[in-house]
């Protein structure tokens, strides 16, 4: 028997919330892959949580918030899948961070060039998140609809 995603029930205000309709596309985007058993399993359970949850409000956008952010992380730890530009994101702050130890040896000579640093650790990371963005997206290990 093959198992599918269940459905997330329709909470009372949530219907337009941003963080419920960020949930949603990736639970459809998830029904278009094929995903091993235990991963369905798993997503299932969190969406089970979320629909028997007494939480309304914030705490509910939290807990739906928390359970997209701990499917994503499976996803890419399990099957490399990513969501659009995941890899650029991370990259960006990545290479800001290596660039500040540059712009900092540069604070010595001059105090323009430690912003110096970070920009071109930034673009580094960039090119480099772009490329592996690309590279999943070929793959086919990238989710359409969802931005991470």
């Amino acid at each position: 028997m093959e198992m599918i995603i269940i459905e997330l029930k329709n909470i009372e205000g949530t219907a337009n919330d941003p963080t419920s309709i960020s949930f949603r596309k990736l639970l459809s985007e998830l029904r278009k892959k094929v995903l091993p058993p235990e991963i369905i399993e798993s997503v299932n359970q969190d969406i089970e949580e979320i629909n028997t949850t007494s939480f309304t409000g914030n705490a509910l956008r939290k807990l739906i918030r928390k359970k997209q952010e701990k499917i994503i992380k499976l996803l890419k730890k399990e099957l490399k899948i990513v969501p659009k530009h995941y890899y650029r994101g991370y990259w960006i702050i990545t290479g800001m961070i290596m660039g500040m130890p540059v712009g900092m040896v540069g604070l010595f000579y001059n105090a323009g060039l430690f912003g110096v640093g970070m920009l071109v650790g930034m673009l580094i990371g960039l090119i480099i998140g772009w490329q592996m963005d690309k590279k999943a997206a070929k793959a086919g290990r990238q989710l359409d609809g969802v931005i991470y």
